[in-house]
């Protein structure tokens, strides 16, 4: 029998009950348990927890998770800002450099801005008030309706809707689903707000895989960044990585309306999942696919 892949979820909040806090992230945990390999056998291990500092103000796991035994780090940066040490990003660079998987996601504006010093996947984050995007043309709003947030805010529609996606050539295998008509992932969750990311700009192996539409400007923005293995100048043999726009597509609330959100979320929501369901198949499937890339080589 094959070792589960074992998958840390976390988040950058510690324990809150009217937050995003990991408990609301346990439909994803339910699937990822869920998954089986070719052999009926369990394909994954899942922890969760949400931030916990110790005395010098470091999260217990992340600032030593280069030593642990994780294969992969699903960091849902939900934090206005201070949610990751500068020990708990060194870990986590670490924990890339000795091959460990990693997808890191946020949301809009300055929403999980503390990841932005994680070694190379961080820079692939681009927020309002600190390392903002290359492109000056997407400084702009886009939403249209929640005045309070600012860019990047781009707007792929109501919290329990799907939003088309577009996937980018060459066609990478974690947007692929063979049950679907085109062969490809064509939806995830929709968020009236989502963060920006893009290619750094010294990064060789990183480029953006699939992308979504705004429905309030109909720019395009970008859904997905990958980073495949490399080697870094100090030798070091690169896990996978993800950056994402928003954690909205993993998110209980955007998986299942009914589930609820914190307080703070003043926004209509809509009745796409509800009415048709089966669509959230492609979301699921490319969580299984994730799961299968980013564990170690």
């Amino acid at each position: 029998m094959r070792k589960p892949i074992k998958i840390l979820l976390q988040t950058t909040i510690p324990p809150t009950e009217d937050d995003w806090n990991v408990n609301r992230f346990s439909l994803l945990r339910d699937h990822l348990v869920s998954l089986k390999d070719e052999k009926g056998d369990q394909l994954v291990e899942v922890v969760k927890r949400d931030r916990e500092e110790n005395v010098a103000g470091d999260d217990e796991v992340l600032s030593q998770l280069d030593s642990l035994d994780i294969d992969e780090l699903w960091l849902f940066a939900v934090d206005a800002g201070d949610g990751l040490s500068t020990k708990d990003c060194e870990g986590i660079t670490r924990f890339r450099q000795r091959g460990g998987g990693l997808l890191a996601t946020r949301d809009h504006q300055d929403l999980g801005s503390s990841i932005c010093t994680i070694g190379g996947v961080g820079a692939a984050h681009f927020f309002h008030s600190q390392h903002q995007d290359p492109d000056e043309s997407q400084r702009i709003p886009d939403d249209q309706a929640t005045r309070s947030i600012s860019w990047p805010n781009y707007h792929s529609g109501r919290n329990g809707d799907y939003q088309r996606v577009s996937v980018v050539d060459p066609i990478h295998t974690v947007m692929t689903n063979p049950a679907s008509p085109s062969g490809l992932i064509e939806f995830f969750p929709a968020h009236p707000h989502e963060g920006g990311v893009g290619v750094p700009q010294s990064e060789q192996q990183a480029r953006v895989i699939a992308t979504g539409t705004s429905l309030a400007t109909r720019r395009s923005f970008n859904l997905v960044v990958a980073f495949e293995r490399s080697q870094d100048d100090h030798g070091n043999d690169l896990g996978r990585a993800i950056a994402e726009s928003s954690f909205h597509h993993f998110v209980d609330y955007n998986w299942d309306i009914d589930s609820g959100c914190p307080s703070s979320r003043k926004e209509l929501p809509g009745d796409g999942i509800k009415r048709q369901p089966y669509k959230l198949e492609d979301v699921k499937t490319y969580v299984r696919s994730l799961a299968l890339w980013l564990a170690p080589a």
